[in-house]
């Protein structure tokens, strides 16, 4: 799987519905629970849609994948990807997507010596009711010797007035998560 491939697939299965009752495999060696920030994440899904590349999700206890308000997200792409690529094409998806979507917004707030970028990302799509759903997204990108693992943190609002909401109090939420993302350790993959 490409590079480009690879972040095309993230931005996609953001934003889409998840079939509920899936069979959620630990294609990855991380079962779960993950702690970050005084919230514990069990594995709610997870996906390998290629030999190369998998996805696993993570909700707080009573939240579901289909519609959550908090996430993580570990995913592991293998072979030739390398963290600028993946991150260039992310931000590529990203210019597109404002052209549809007045939310869009993104920043990167971190590159560091050890190769890792962190994206700050906000997009919003509309519900069939024409309501709001906004996400906010930190994807901290890291190298490693067989490619490139995504942790990352999601949060999203549901309706007009709840998106408001969470516009006003998202600077505080973004400070805190921020912090907590880039100084967590990082999932190891055991499989």
């Amino acid at each position: 799987m490409t590079a480009a491939r690879f972040v095309s697939v993230f931005l996609v299965l953001i934003l889409m519905a998840v079939p509920a009752g899936a069979q959620v495999v630990d294609f990855l060696g991380i079962p779960g629970p993950i702690d970050l920030d005084g919230t514990s994440y069990e594995l709610a899904w997870s996906s390998r849609p290629s030999e190369n590349y998998s996805k696993q999700e993570y909700v707080p206890a009573g939240q579901s994948v289909e519609q959550y308000h908090q996430m993580l997200l570990v995913e592991r792409v293998t072979g030739d990807a390398k963290v600028i690529d993946v991150v260039k094409s992310q931000i590529e998806m990203l210019r597109e997507r404002k052209n549809t979507d007045p939310l869009a917004h993104f920043e990167i707030l971190q590159k560091n010596a050890l190769g890792e970028v962190a994206l700050d990302f906000l997009v919003s799509t509309r519900d069939p009711k024409g309501e709001y759903i906004v996400e906010w997204n930190l994807y901290r990108y890291v190298p490693t010797k067989s490619g490139v693992l995504l942790f990352a943190v999601s949060h999203r609002a549901y309706g007009n007035d709840n998106t408001k909401v969470f516009l006003g109090r998202l600077k505080q939420l973004r400070a805190g998560q921020t912090r907590a993302l880039l100084e967590a350790s990082l999932p190891e993959p055991k499989n």
